[in-house]
């Protein structure tokens, strides 16, 4: 079990890598390429800039609670509260990552509009479903694994 959860945490930090690259080159040049046509509206880019670094942090909580969700695997302990408290975060975390994308999507209709590419619009909202599916993934895996922990304390009671 220990190399395929090794696999999975190097995942992780490759994705924690990646997303940590995006937000020092790619995020800034985003957050101008969208607001530039509307130079005068400053509160709009910062606005973009802050939605899109929250947006960073929240992917950064769901990763670190995907680790500590492993190492439960790891030891042996993943039928535990711990493991529930990590889905449970996971899921907020999606699921306000999803809602900060939503808030977005007026910022990337002005970007489409302003340089005639409607396939932003698409793109922003596989964005939002991308999101809502990992929130709704987690919330089921939650209640399966409380359904579980039920069922073997009940278990270890009658043997």
């Amino acid at each position: 079990m220990k190399r395929e959860t090794l696999f999975l945490k190097s995942v992780i930090y490759l994705m924690a890598l990646f997303v940590l690259g995006l937000c020092i080159v790619a995020l800034p040049l985003v957050s101008s390429a969208i607001t530039a046509p509307h130079w005068n509206l400053k509160l709009m880019y910062a606005a973009t800039s802050i939605g899109l670094y929250a947006s960073a942090a929240a992917f950064y909580v769901a990763l670190w609670q995907g680790l500590l969700l492993l190492s439960y695997i790891d030891n042996d302990s993943a039928f535990s509260e711990l493991s529930i408290h990590a889905l449970r975060k996971i899921k907020v975390s999606a699921a306000v990552m999803s809602g900060l994308y939503f808030l977005g999507l007026p910022m990337s209709y002005l970007a489409a509009q302003e340089q005639d590419a409607p396939g932003i619009i698409v793109i922003c909202c596989l964005f939002v479903v991308a999101a809502s599916t990992i929130a709704v993934f987690a919330a089921v895996l939650q209640k399966l694994l409380t359904h579980a922990i039920a069922l073997k304390r009940e278990n270890d009671l009658t043997v």
